[in-house]
């Protein structure tokens, strides 16, 4: 099970890097995104939620980022298009959202747990899922007649809702970093509007754009080992972005950094790049 969202073409987008994506199709969304996906996704989830400045309401945002970002930043209620992907490992049988189903929907599927044991997601296909007893039974598309049938424990759906979830957690983590670089002072509404849209806590997800004299941001997510490197490379652009002041103060910071085979080492942000030490005794009980 895989939290997605759902993306089609970027075509002459330029306000931040981008993916290369097909004209229709879903994005899983997790910790170890690449930035250009990160970046894709929020295109997405920013386009989903645009409209048109109200002329008694917010006043517009001037520049292009600002004009893009509007109705992300300023409408009250925010939604995602997309929702739980399920494939069948020994079938190949994958059941997918539907048209008008949203991420920040999920939670019907408790009704399927724990409720009257029924809940759809969306139309054009029409997934359907219910529960039997000890069994819940996917329906890929309950208009048609022989659509396939995915079948597992509920036991085992609880612990993949749970996995889910820790999924979005990570990509939020992950977002929130992302945009500190990218969308400048618009970060902090911005993740905090992505919290909304995903429907998920906004209790320690924080990011904080360049002030005059300082900015900061705290950073937490689980990584794929192959995504370390073009992590790593990553901040090392940022520990070389140039002082913006007299006082010529570069970016700087701390990262614990914990392997399950390596244990923990600390990345050292200063001086325009990245130093790699073992991480100290008093940081070790981090990793017990």
């Amino acid at each position: 099970m895989q939290p997605v969202l759902e993306i089609g073409p970027c075509e002459g987008f330029t306000l931040w890097p981008v993916a290369e994506s097909t004209p229709y199709g879903f994005l899983p969304l997790h910790g170890a995104l690449a930035p250009e996906d990160v970046g894709t996704a929020m295109v997405f989830i920013a386009d989903y939620n645009n409209c048109e400045p109200d002329e008694d309401g917010d006043p517009p945002l001037v520049d292009a980022l600002g004009g893009f970002l509007h109705g992300l930043l300023t409408m009250e209620d925010l939604s995602t298009s997309g929702g739980l992907r399920i494939t069948d490992t020994a079938t190949g049988t994958t059941f997918l959202p539907g048209c008008c189903n949203g991420l920040d929907e999920r939670r019907d599927w408790l009704e399927v747990l724990d409720g009257d044991g029924r809940a759809s997601f969306g139309h054009g296909p029409s997934p359907l899922a219910e529960r039997r007893g000890a069994i819940v039974r996917l329906t890929v598309d309950a208009e048609r007649d022989d659509s396939p049938v995915i079948e597992l424990p509920v036991t085992e759906l609880r612990r993949l809702l749970a996995r889910a979830e820790r999924d979005l957690v990570d990509f939020l983590h992950l977002a929130a970093g992302w945009a500190t670089v990218h969308l400048r002072e618009y970060a902090t509404p911005v993740t905090t509007a992505l919290c909304r849209a995903l429907d998920l806590p906004a209790q320690g997800i924080r990011a904080s754009a360049p002030e005059a004299h300082a900015e900061g941001t705290d950073f937490g997510a689980h990584m794929r080992a192959q995504s370390v490197d073009w992590f790593l490379d990553r901040l090392r652009s940022v520990a070389r972005i140039p002082a913006s002041d007299d006082d010529n103060d570069l970016v700087t910071g701390l990262l614990l950094v914990s392997h399950e085979v390596d244990g923990m080492s600390e990345w050292r942000v200063r001086d325009g790049t990245v130093r790699i030490r073992a991480a100290g005794q008093d940081h070790r009980y981090l990793d017990e």
